[in-house]
């Protein structure tokens, strides 16, 4: 499973935080490793300085010979985004590989 981390110029995406992204997504999806063969994630700062809930994180996963798969997230801290938008993720992928598994019991 190939990991990629984008963010954006309002979001230091220095070696630290891409190194802690990439566990929590190896953590997150690690009983679909096999089924997976790439991970976008990209973060963003929506309003910069003004704050609030402004961190967004969307992850697109790519299913082997499936179309890609997207969730997101906003929160106040990149860490909850990023941990919100893997539990979608994970909720996302055991459906489409559960209907899956379902079509090719059938």
């Amino acid at each position: 499973m190939q990991i990629q981390v984008n963010t954006d110029n309002a979001i230091e995406g220095h070696e630290r935080l891409v190194e802690k992204i990439e566990i929590v997504i190896r953590e997150g999806l690690t009983r679909f490793s096999d089924k997976i063969t790439r991970v976008e994630l990209h973060l963003s700062d929506v309003n910069g300085d003004r704050g609030g809930n402004d961190k967004r994180c969307v992850i697109e996963v790519r299913p082997n010979g499936l179309d890609p798969v997207v969730t997101s997230d906003q929160a106040d801290t990149v860490d909850k985004a990023v941990r919100s938008a893997i539990h979608k993720m994970v909720s996302l992928l055991d459906s489409t590989f559960g209907k899956l598994s379902f079509r090719n019991n059938s």
